[in-house]
Formats: structure tokens, sequence, C-alpha cells
């Protein structure tokens, strides 16, 4: 534990993953992700926009953005997503930083681990999402994909779904699927299967999560009932694609911020086969969350959540990382200008 009381103007603080770990609960993220959305609808936010480039083995997303919360912040993310780390180099598939600024003189605040914060903010989004937009009497998960964002993803969701009683997890890989259920249902005391075949798993569920790194869609128009709520969470690039282009004609689609899921997103496909236009979007997520729109209002909706991640998100989680690390005396000072 460090003092921070005499935290200099041209100092800021190194936090690492671990150390973000041990301070911030899951309910924390929550409540990050439904403030960063409210303040998205009241016009508390700035979203530039994003970078992206496709380099060997892998690709770079740079987001910046920032929120008003009781002073203005600022941050920047340079994440990079190299899908054989783990099993190439034992490093994270998503690994990066985040830079956290004092919005009213840019003085850099902090310096911290975003593979954490990226993968934690993501699920809390789709566990805040399911509240305001899944059936309340919810029971039956599929979750498609089986890394370590499908892990947090179900965790998340069953801190805020209580129903949830039978989950299904899909993927490609046999070994992997069957890990998965193995460990989380001995970690969640909750049934999991693990399955090769979405087209009988899917029309059982009502919640359906979409994890993956996929470029062509998998999940398929038919596959999904009446009343199923879907969190599409792996479209951040305008080559990824989990969802067939009709599923999103032909649902309810809320987006999480219009202007880049029109470039990155799900909705980006099914405007390019001519299915939809922006116009055609329910609305966004904040709108939801302030009241502004309805979320559900009734049992048979098949209601899409095309959430492509946003800066708004990893501001709000980098100050509530930053704002606990104060408050504990957790990280390390450095001086940018010695």
């Amino acid at each position: 534990m460090i003092d921070l009381s005499a935290m200099g103007n041209t100092e800021f603080l190194l936090l690492s993953r671990s150390e973000i770990a041990s301070m911030i609960s899951s309910n924390d993220y929550l409540t990050a992700m439904e403030s960063a959305f409210r303040k998205r609808s009241e016009g508390r936010a700035l979203v530039p926009g994003l970078m992206h480039a496709d380099v060997e083995d892998g690709e770079f997303h740079i987001k910046s953005g920032g929120l008003k919360i009781d002073k203005t912040y600022f941050a920047l993310k340079a994440n990079g997503g190299f899908f054989g780390n783990c099993t190439k180099f034992g490093l994270p598939n998503i690994i990066g930083l985040i830079i956290l600024f004092d919005g009213s003189n840019g003085r850099p605040l902090s310096i911290m681990d975003s593979t954490e914060i990226t993968s934690k903010r993501t699920a809390a989004t789709t566990a805040v999402a399911a509240k305001y937009l899944a059936r309340s009497d919810s029971s039956t998960v599929t979750i498609c994909g089986s890394g370590n964002q499908a892990r947090v993803q179900l965790k998340a969701l069953m801190n805020v779904i209580s129903s949830i009683s039978q989950v299904y997890v899909w993927g490609t890989n046999q070994n992997k699927i069957e890990k998965f259920s193995k460990e989380m249902s001995e970690e969640l005391k909750v049934n999991i299967e693990a399955t090769d075949n979405l087209a009988d798993v899917a029309p059982k569920s009502d919640i359906i999560i979409t994890c993956t790194s996929a470029k062509k869609f998998f999940l398929h128009e038919e596959y999904v009932r009446p009343g199923t709520f879907i969190s599409a969470v792996g479209a951040d690039s305008p080559d990824k694609q989990e969802l067939d282009p009709q599923l999103l004609a032909s649902g309810k689609l809320v987006v999480d911020i219009l202007e880049q899921c029109a470039h990155v997103g799900e909705l980006h496909h099914a405007m390019d086969a001519n299915l939809m236009s922006t116009g055609d979007v329910y609305g966004e997520f904040g709108d939801i969350v302030t009241g502004k729109i309805d979320g559900r209002t009734n049992s048979e909706e098949i209601i899409i959540f095309d959430t492509t991640g946003s800066a708004i998100q990893d501001t709000a989680a980098a100050v509530a990382v930053y704002e606990k690390a104060i408050s504990l005396g957790r990280g390390k000072l450095l001086n940018i200008y010695e």
C-alpha cells in the first residue's frame, strides 16, 4: 500500500492486471457499464470513433472517448487481438493498455492493463443488457464460444439472471467445449452441456451469447425461437460476423453505438446485404437505460443486442479502477516528466 495523498500533478499511477482483478468486483463492472450507457443517452459521453488495423497473425483496435462523471475523464485504449497468443506464447489473446486522462487539463492519471478490463466490462455489458432485454423468466442459455470471454460472459450473466438452470456451450473444438463444460459447471453449480450441434440447442434457448472470432455467420434465423435475447459480442471489426443478416432484419435490433455498429458490427453486414438501414435499428441501449425508449415490451420479441465495444465502457471501467486504487493506496507511482 502506498500513500497517494501527496500525489503530484506530474505523477501517474501504474496498475497491473492482478491489481485490477483483486480490487474490482463483478458488481463494480455492472454498475460502471450501466452508468456509461446512461451517460451516453444523457449527452455526457464523447465517442470520437475507433481505429482498426490488421497485421500478420492479428489485429489492433484503438478506441478513445470520454465521460462527464463528477468531472471529465478521457481514456485511450490500444488493444492487440492475437488469437494464437495463449497457445504460442502464453500471453492473453487480447492484450494492451488503457491510459486514463483528466479531461479538464490533459494530465495522465493512470496507465493500466487493458486485458482484465476489456474482458470484464464486455461481459458486464451483456449482463446489464440482459436485465433490460431478456425475459425475466429466462432459464436456458447457449454460449457460442469456449474461450475466456465465454467464461466471464456466463459468470456475469448468472450474477444478474438468477433463474438460469441449463447452459449449452457450442464450439468447433470438442476438447475446449468439453473442458468448458466440466470446469464451469463445477464452478457455477449449474448444468452445462457441450455440443457441436447449434441447430439443436439454440431453439431451446432463452438467451444466446455469441463470443467468437468467426468471419462467417453460424447463428441462422431459423435456429432462434420467439422471445429469445441474443447478445452478439464477437463482431468488433468489419470482417467478423456471427449472425445471419436475415435474423437481424427480422428481429428487434438494439445497438451499443449506432455509427460504430454500422461500420464494424453485425448491423453493417445486414446493411451490406441491403436488408437493413440505420433507420431500421430500434435504438441505442443507452436510451433504454434512461427510459427514453422501451426495452422488451412482450414475451415474443426476438431482441438482438449488437455490442461492438466502445470507449465509453473502457472509460467508465478505468475510472472505477483508478478511484478504487486511490482509495486503497494501490499501484505504483511514476513521474512522466523525470
